[in-house]
């Protein structure tokens, strides 16, 4: 069986089985306090590692979570992600890394998440219209200045994770991957190499209908779904993953982390490590 924690640069011991907050609704009422049962329920479960962005809300998801969770277990590691601001022409959402942006959202996140110091802090994405050494140099100047443990990337090619390591050490990378979507085989290879974490976002997809039926014939195998056994896959492809599935359902949060407990034969990854690995890049998240 893989295994089951990891130490987020050396240090932070998480469970690798984490929970994605993105799809956890603030509003209406009545849907912000199911969302706040979901997030107290994946706590219960055992889960210790929960990503939130100032994207999900412009800041609301990270309210919520402290609403839910606050005051935090000592286990439990919230990480969020700073880059992505209403500052386009219409003021729609844009890739936004100027280094006053960058630490405005980290205060608003650290009042929002009611701590003095975000452990892992993570750069949605790297903004082509400011200069990269100035977004990398801030989240060192942030770390150096104690508001931020530690720093991650998102959505990084390999040459962009080595150029930050230049300048900061890098705890963690959040990019696209899943079984049927390995677009960054490069990234999660150089990750594995460092000890570097590597968070994939959209960790289950469905596939066309031949590699559905490969999964589901697998699942039925086993007596899980196809999503445990795309989640369990994940698991046993390298210690450094650390799957972070999300939803608002109770019954869909059961079902993902039971993933953790799946085993797959030699035979069933092999399976599955033969299908397609290039389906088209999905929606920033």
């Amino acid at each position: 069986m893989a295994e089951r924690t990891f130490r987020i640069g050396g240090e932070l011991e998480v469970r690798r089985l984490g929970f994605g907050a993105m799809r956890l609704p603030t509003e209406p009422r009545d849907a912000r306090a199911a969302a706040v049962e979901v997030a107290r329920r994946a706590v219960d479960l055992g889960v210790t590692l929960i990503d939130t962005a100032h994207l999900y809300g412009g800041g609301a998801n990270e309210e919520l979570l402290a609403e839910a969770l606050h005051p935090y277990p000592k286990d439990l590691l919230i990480t969020t992600k700073v880059g992505v601001a209403r500052t386009g022409p219409g003021g729609e959402w844009k890739l936004d890394g100027r280094p006053e942006l960058l630490r405005e959202q980290v205060g608003a996140a650290l009042r929002r998440l009611r701590v003095e110091r975000i452990e892992l802090l993570q750069l949605h994405r790297i903004d082509p219209d400011t200069p990269f050494d100035d977004q990398i140099g801030t989240l060192r100047e942030l770390r150096d200045e104690g508001l931020i443990g530690r720093v991650g990337l998102s959505e990084v090619t390999v040459g962009e994770l080595a150029r930050a390591r230049r300048t900061v050490e890098i705890a963690s990378v959040q990019n696209r991957y899943n079984l049927l979507d390995r677009a960054y085989e490069d990234v999660l290879t150089a990750c594995e190499e460092a000890g570097i974490a590597f968070l994939p976002w959209r960790p289950v997809v469905a596939g066309a209908s031949g590699e559905r039926d490969e999964v589901a014939a697998v699942a039925a195998e086993t007596g899980a779904t196809a999503t445990q056994v795309a989640l369990a896959w994940l698991l046993g492809r390298s210690p450094v993953v650390l799957p972070i599935p999300g939803t608002a359902s109770l019954a869909h949060l059961e079902e993902n982390l039971a993933a953790a407990d799946l085993v797959l034969d030699a035979g069933q990854r092999a399976r599955l490590d033969r299908l397609a690995a290039d389906t088209p890049p999905g929606p920033a998240v």
